[in-house]
This record gives C-alpha cells, structure tokens and sequence, in this order.
C-alpha cells in the first residue's frame, strides 16, 4: 500500500476504532465484536509501524481507553495502566522476540513470562501500611474512576496486608502439561492457595512497604453467572448478556448494594510497588499478599520457545475448562527491568504482547435482514439468524453495521453464513458461503428496506459517514420524543413529564436516555427552573409509579414503530412475558392475526438493537419491569369492538383503554369478525354503512357503559 492510500485507510481506521473503543469502555456497550476490533487495531498498528510519519497523538494506539465517567471521582494514575498489542500467529510472536532482541544488549532475552489473559474490567488497588483505601479503574490509562466502595464489597480482596504473609512457594517453569487437574481441581487449588485458612508450608515477618499498588481484573466466574442467570430465569426476569459487561456494569453502579450481591471476584495480574525483579517474582509476592491469580502463570527460557509456541496452542485447547473467560494468552519479558529499558510505543510497552485466540465458529442461515432505528437516528441492519449455539449462548441476529457491510460481504436473506463470537461476546458474521447460496437470491437493496420498513421517514447519509440517518432529526430531538411518548396517556401515563418538563430535564443534562429517569433525584429536580420543591416530589413519585406496568403498557411505551396500543396488547396476551417477545422469531410474530410482515420486521429490529437491549437490561436493574399477562379470567376476551364519534363520558382513548382491560380487541375496520361498533356523536358514516352491510350489532354510549361496568 503505497502512502497516499495508507493515509487514508489510517484515518478511517482511526475513526471507526475510537467510536469502538468509546462504547465498549466508557458506555460498556457494543457496537462489533472485540475480534473484529482487535482486527483494526491490528491493521492500524501495522500501518502505523510501516509509515510512522503518520502517527498523531489521536490515534487510538497512542491511547488505551475512553474518557472516565463523570458520575464516579476522576483519580489520576501515579503510572500509566497500560494495554498490550496484540499478536495472532506464532509468526507475529517471532517478529516480537527479534525485534526486542535487537534493542537488548547483548541481543538476547532470558526469560519469557506467560499468563492467561482474563476478560473483565481492569482495577488498580492501592493500599498505604498494608490497609486498602482505593480502588480506581483504568479510564483513559492516565485517569481513571474512583470505585473504591464498590470494590471493597469483594470478598477475595483483602483489606488489609498483614505482616504475617504466607509464603506459597514457587509456581512451576514451563508448560506443565502432564497431569494437568480438571476444572474444579485447578480453581480449588486457585483458592486454597490464595486462602489465608490453607495450611501454611512456611510463615514469614518481612515489613510492609508503605505504599502498594496491585493491579488486576475484576470477573465473574462462569459458572456463577451461570447461576445468576438461572436464578433471572426462576424470577421470569430477563438474562444478563455476559460475565465482561455484568461485571463492568456491577463496579460502575453507584449504589454499593448491587456490586455485594454481585459474586465479583478480582484476579490480580501485577504488582506496581513495591516494584520485583521479575514478573514471576511479582506473581509470588501477589500470593504471598494474599491475591488471587489465575494460577496460569508459566516462565519460559528463551532457549523453550518451541514449547512456548505449544503451550499456547495447548492453551487453546483446554481454555474452555478454565472457571473464567478468556480470549488469549499475554507474554512478556520476565527481567522487570529489561522490560521497563524497552520503554512504550504509543500505548503499549515494547515488552509485551496479547496473542488473541481464534473466537469460536458456527454456520447457520439468514432468514432476514431487518433496519433498526437507534436512540440517535442512525438507521443499523440487523440480520435474523435460524437460531444456533456459538460459544455457550444461543445466537438469533448480528448487527451487519451498514450497507457498505452488506456490499462488502455480498450477504443476501437465504444466504448460509459463518458466525462467530469474539471475545465470547459479541455474534459477528465472518463471511457468506456463496457454493451454498439458493437460487433466485437478490441483493439487498438497502434504500428500498428503508422506504419498505419506514415509509414516513426520509433518511440520509451524510458525508464522510458510513450510516444512513433519519434526515433533519437529531439525537436530542429523538431522545425528547420518546420520553414524551414513553410517559404519555396510551403508555405509561407518567404525569408531569409533558413535552414542556422534558425539555427541561434533557436539555439540563440530568436525563440522558429513558432510564435516567428512574436515576432521578428531587434535589436535582427542584433546581430547574420549572420546578419547586413540591412539583419535583410529585414527579419523582409519579415515576417511582411506574415501574411495573402491564404488560402492554410497557410495549406501547417503548415506542416500537408500527406497534400501537392494540398492537401491543395482542403481543401481551400472546407471549405474555416479555422476555418472550425478545426471544420471538418471525413466523411467531406473524401467527398474530393483526402483525403482518412490516409490522413483524419492525419488532424483530427493534429486539435485535443493542442500545435497546441495553436500555432495556438497564431498566431491569432499576427494578422497571412489566408484569407477566394473565387475562384468563378477562370477560371481554375473544371479542372484538370499535369506538366511532364523540362519547360524552370519557374520551375515545379511554374507553378503547378500557375494552382493552377487559380483554377485548379494539380496531379501526369494521369486518365481519367486529363483535360490535360502539356509536357516540358524529360517527363515522363509513363505519355505520360497513357495520349495516356486514350487520354487525351497534351499541350506544350508555349501553357501553353497562357492559364495562358489569
């Protein structure tokens, strides 16, 4: 690649690798798998070292993660939390040892230190005389967040560094294969050796520095997720996505409760200060100070590169049985200070690398290729999947990013494709296998879904941008709009936040998404302009009173397109949890007589959203869920009514509201399935004629107030 073109291709990399990166570590949000963006981190990085020249201080590799929340105290890093380039082949890790071999003096490397490389939330924990006082998260590497209260909360920290420190002896060099324990074996011994209780093989008094600073990751093992989960699962509430993000999720929640009831634990993977010679050594001291490790930790000779080389592939192969997830493998140098010689290149030190395995694989079929419109107005094709385990989870959709996705991909409904889940997260689409495309197969034609799915949108693509966008919509506009539906009378009837109050609250900064709503405070409330004491009191508790709605109040509210009051309540009475719905495919929607395909599309997009899973998850945490539908005993169930003129007792929407209590449908055609047509003043002439062609009985007003009261 000459030059001129590597310019270009860095600068859309750069691009689409910070909106990335700012999701996944600062929103804890996905927009493509982490395999996929560990791709273009690579590519990018190989650019970088080809044309250095082309390196700014933007560059995503000359950082390592977003900027910190503002809800938790930003704690600056006394060194630099780091990350480490990654490496996909035996090949890249050769190229790393020459590299380094050439700066060392004398032109070679003693030691290799390995460890498996756990997925969670990067944590440095610092204690002064032994005491632990802070717990701050990675942020940006320089900043992070204050999580102490959060972090205290986990059991295998300790909070205080005794003199008395248990001496566990040495872990074993080199790869160890033989005899290697079974999945329970190894985390006992995991535990038993981090255990203060284990029986001690030596005890030893050294003086504790004043200052220490261990560094690790905060997880959740497998199996308690799992556990977790069964549990959503008994309680009918809905599951968490992975372990990565509950764990993220659980030390970013203010409350320190939720992180408690969390089975959180923290893997510590290095030792700041006191500073050892080596990592291994650092690993020791770590046991000895009473961490928990993976207990994966290996030192190689330079001389045992070969085994090294298959170690990793070993690695891969039991990784599975492992009690955490885990995408790699790291290497480093051992020689603390051979490592720290070689200094860092943009944001990763020289003397390390993350070799990524391969992510787990699948095939299966696209059934459909759906638009979801998201929170800022950026339209995102979602394909429907026949549904297939990959990595332990059953995958329905992936998010196919945009059309130029599509094109490059060539990937049509019909189509078989290859799946996978980098990172054991994120369902990603790796390629179609065109020998076994059906024929008379089109391709997609991404202007025709929009204008099919929504026709009363106009959608653009601005320059420079590889999404299609609602035109003349922006995301603020779009929040409003849907807080305003959201707590409106055909949805969750949220009195005070008419379109006035919302303004207020969004423009204020203080209600960022729907379920900041639920995050609200009076204090906060009461300063805005158009509020006092008393008017923010009554809010907060009008919202507070609704966070269990019906079933199909809570649908409505979501603001589904093509899916109104009625809508919403044939899916309540059909699937009557809404976990259900999320995991409903097309030809379930389409068995409801009045979901038809468009309307049966809209809901797949808007279940297969991450944002709106996300918000939906969110919500569940804040203790917004729908009750189950139970209409059994509902007398108006099975029949149907429509309500045409001007009723003198309660609007049109309140009496349609209340047949839909009772159980009845409630349309706008007559046919010849109408039960009857509920007639007040100035009705529709249309409907009279239909209703007398087709004799379908007419009811007056007070009639209608007898039946719903009997």
């Amino acid at each position: 690649m000459i030059k001129s073109e590597a310019e270009k291709r860095i600068l859309k990399l750069r691009e689409l690798i910070n909106d990335y990166r700012y999701h996944y570590h600062v929103l804890d949000e996905s927009i493509m798998s982490e395999a996929a963006a560990d791709s273009l981190k690579h590519e990018l990085s190989m650019l970088e070292e080809e044309y250095p020249e082309l390196i700014t201080p933007d560059s995503p590799t000359q950082r390592v993660a977003g900027k910190p929340l503002d809800k938790f105290k930003k704690i600056q890093h006394e060194k630099r939390m780091i990350s480490l380039a990654d490496v996909f082949s035996e090949e890249e890790v050769d190229d790393w040892i020459t590299r380094n071999a050439k700066l060392i003096p004398g032109g070679k490397i003693a030691e290799f230190f390995t460890d498996i490389k756990m997925d969670g939330l990067a944590c440095a924990l610092k204690y002064r005389n032994g005491i632990f006082y802070q717990a701050v998260t990675r942020g940006d590497g320089l900043v992070g967040e204050d999580v102490t209260l959060n972090v205290k909360t986990i059991e295998n920290i300790p909070l205080i560094i005794q003199q008395n420190i248990v001496h566990f002896g040495s872990r074993p060099s080199g790869p160890s294969t033989e005899g290697r324990p079974r999945p329970k074996e190894r985390l006992s011994r995991a535990d038993g050796a981090n255990s203060r209780a284990a029986a001690l093989r030596n005890t030893r008094v050294e003086d504790i520095p004043a200052e220490i600073e261990v560094r690790g990751e905060i997880i959740i093992f497998k199996d308690d997720f799992e556990r977790l989960n069964e549990l959503q699962r008994k309680n009918g509430e809905p599951e968490f996505a992975n372990p990565r993000n509950l764990a993220a999720g659980s030390i970013r929640q203010l409350d320190p409760k939720i992180a408690a009831s969390r089975p959180l634990k923290f893997m510590a993977y290095d030792l700041i200060t006191p500073n050892m010679p080596t990592h291994k050594e650092a690993y020791e001291k770590l046991r000895e100070y009473g961490f928990q490790t993976s207990n994966e930790d290996r030192v190689f000779k330079s001389s045992e590169k070969m085994q090294l080389f298959k170690y990793i592939r070993e690695l891969d192969d039991y990784r599975k049985t492992l009690p955490f997830n885990t995408d790699g493998m790291v290497i480093k140098i051992n020689d603390r200070k051979v490592y720290d010689d070689l200094g860092i290149v943009g944001k990763t030190p020289r003397g390390a690398v993350a070799f990524k395995f391969p992510a787990e694989e699948s095939t299966t079929k696209v059934r459909d290729i759906v638009i979801s419109i998201g929170r800022t107005g950026a339209a995102t094709p979602v394909a429907i999947f026949d549904p297939v385990q990959v990595a332990g989870t059953t995958v329905r959709h992936a998010s196919l990013h945009n059309a130029d996705e599509i094109a490059r991909l060539d990937i049509r409904i019909g189509d078989t494709v290859i799946i996978y889940k980098a990172g054991d997260i994120i369902p990603q689409v790796k390629e179609v296998l065109v020998d076994l495309r059906p024929d008379h197969t089109e391709i997609f034609d991404y202007g025709k879904a929009l204008k099919k799915q929504y026709p009363d949108l106009e959608f653009e693509r601005p320059a420079g941008e590889v999404v299609y966008r609602v035109k003349g919509e922006t995301s603020d506009f779009i929040l409003k709009r849907a807080i305003e539906y959201y707590a409106s009378k055909p949805a969750l009837n949220i009195e005070g936040l008419g379109e006035k109050n919302v303004v207020a609250l969004v423009d204020s900064g203080l209600v960022k998404s729907i379920a900041d709503l639920y995050k609200l405070k009076e204090s906060e409330i009461s300063k805005l302009e158009r509020f006092g004491e008393l008017s923010a009191k009554n809010l907060i508790n009008a919202i507070n009173g609704s966070k269990a709605p019906a079933l199909n109040k809570f649908i409505t509210a979501l603001g589904i397109r093509h899916v109104g009051a009625q809508t919403a309540t044939s899916l309540a009475r059909k699937f009557k949890k809404l976990e259900n719905i999320i995991d409903a495919t097309e030809d379930d929607l389409l068995a409801i007589a009045d979901i038809g395909e468009v309307v049966a599309e809209s809901i797949l997009a808007w279940f297969s959203d991450e944002d709106n899973l996300k918000l939906l998850s969110e919500l569940k945490e804040l203790g917004v869920w729908p009750k189950e539908e139970n209409d059994s005993n509902l007398p108006l169930v099975g029949k149907s009514y429509i309500v045409t003129g001007t009723l003198s007792v309660m609007g049109r929407e309140d009496a349609e509201d209340r047949l839909r209590q009772l159980g009845a449908t409630v349309t706008s055609s007559v046919t010849k399935n109408t039960t009857a047509l509920i007639v007040g003043e100035k009705p529709g002439k249309s409907k009279l004629d239909k209703a007398n062609k087709l004799n379908v009985p007419m009811i007056k007003e007070q009639d209608f107030l007898e039946l719903i009261k009997k």
